[in-house]
């Protein structure tokens, strides 16, 4: 008895590799460009603000969502793994890369950038701006935007007066102040007592 059957051989399909040439289609093209009016998974645009930084065009100022602590710590860590080698913790531009030679970023404390939107920090993370490359493919649009929050806290920070302390907080301010050393050298006396 013979038993024959159908064959195809898997590895052998007719296909094209990359970039080939093809009889096929009128272009020549094997490649086939983007049928108008398709999205490709994942890049459906829901919300603009969040995926964008803008809204009908213009840059926001402001955030897409509530922030909270925890999205400031979010953007801590984010910042100090994509942000800081160049940017530097303290959002200064004197990370260690300008410090090998590379470009320096501009400090995020300079009023041209304390003035700037909230939008623009996300356009730039999101399209990238003079030497700094774009972000959107490896940090998630929610994690930009809380990079966004913490360089936002950076700002805060560094040119904070008394009349931003809640009035009820301001006599913690006076105890930690006394309790510090001059200069950050502890005296001889507390020196012993540690």
């Amino acid at each position: 008895m013979t038993i024959s059957g159908c064959r195809q051989k898997m590895a052998n399909q007719p296909r094209y590799d990359s970039l080939e040439a093809s009889a096929f289609f009128q272009d020549g093209m094997s490649a086939r460009p983007r049928i108008p009016g398709t999205v490709a998974r994942g890049e459906l645009v829901t919300n603009p603000v969040l995926e964008t930084g803008k809204m009908n065009g213009a840059l926001v100022d402001g955030f897409p969502f509530p922030v909270t602590m925890d999205v400031v710590n979010d953007g801590q860590r984010a910042f100090n793994v994509y942000c800081s080698p160049c940017h530097g913790r303290a959002g200064d531009g004197n990370g260690m890369i300008p410090s090998r030679g590379y470009r320096r970023p501009p400090s995020f404390h300079t009023e041209t950038l304390r003035a700037a939107k909230t939008g623009h920090f996300f356009d730039v993370m999101t399209n990238g701006f003079g030497a700094m490359p774009p972000y959107k493919t490896m940090i998630p649009a929610r994690d930009r935007w809380a990079i966004v929050a913490y360089v936002r806290a950076l700002q805060l920070s560094q040119h904070a007066t008394v009349n931003d302390v809640p009035v009820g907080d301001r006599a913690k301010l006076d105890q930690t102040t006394q309790a510090q050393p001059e200069h950050g050298v502890a005296k001889p006396q507390e020196r012993e007592a540690h």
